[in-house]
């Protein structure tokens, strides 16, 4: 019997190019490619799924809030990730809210058919370069974003990127007044002090690239 798989990326070129990696293996067979958080707990409603292989960066929600959402839904689902964030940051969120394992789109499209497949039988995976960084950051010692919660990550990898807190509040489904707040609490837990030491430190831990930061300053 196939393993059978839904695929939650808002680009909908990488949806059918993965789709049809997949659907070549006797194995494994896409039942659902969708765009958003709210069109993945749809279709966990209506369809059979076994693997959810999930973007983190979606235009609508967040993919961290959508893993924990599915997971509320249905526990024994297995989530993959499959991800341009490399940062050490991204995968630990992303562990907290029930992902199983965690690869980057530098993978080679093998490794994450392997990766379906291994998650499948729950088991973790990560793929290579998550996984140095991942030793790399035990070597150093613990992370500072650690102690921020999933959502409060998601309001800071936004507020890196350059999104504002009113756009920010309507893909997070918050108010602009629950964002702020956020940002408070963030500003604290980080003790920082300024808008500009946030980018910084969010840059240092790879939620953003330095020139994004040196174009917001």
């Amino acid at each position: 019997m196939s393993i059978r798989v839904m695929l939650v990326d808002d680009h909908a070129v990488v949806r059918a190019g993965y789709r049809r990696l997949i659907d070549a293996e006797d194995d494994l067979q896409v039942v659902a490619d969708v765009a958003s958080g709210d069109e993945a707990c749809a279709a966990l409603r209506d369809t059979a799924i076994e693997v959810v292989v999930m973007d983190l960066s979606l235009r609508e929600g967040s993919g961290l809030e959508a893993i924990k959402r599915l997971l509320e839904r249905q526990p024994q689902l297995k989530v993959l990730v499959f991800s341009m964030h490399q940062a050490v940051g991204y995968v630990t969120q992303a562990l907290r809210n029930g992902a199983l394992g965690y690869i980057t789109k530098n993978s080679e499209p093998l490794e994450m058919i392997a990766a379906i497949r291994k998650v499948a039988q729950g088991q973790r995976v990560f793929s290579p370069d998550v996984a140095h960084d991942m030793a790399c950051q035990a070597v150093q010692g613990d992370n500072p974003l650690d102690c921020l919660t999933p959502r409060e990550f998601d309001i800071l990898r936004l507020f890196a990127g350059g999104v504002q807190v009113e756009p920010m509040g309507d893909q997070l489904h918050l108010s602009a007044k629950t964002v702020l707040n956020h940002l408070s609490n963030i500003r604290r837990k980080l003790e920082v002090h300024s808008e500009m030491e946030l980018l910084l430190l969010a840059a240092r831990h790879g939620l953003v690239q330095w020139p994004s930061v040196m174009a917001n300053d």
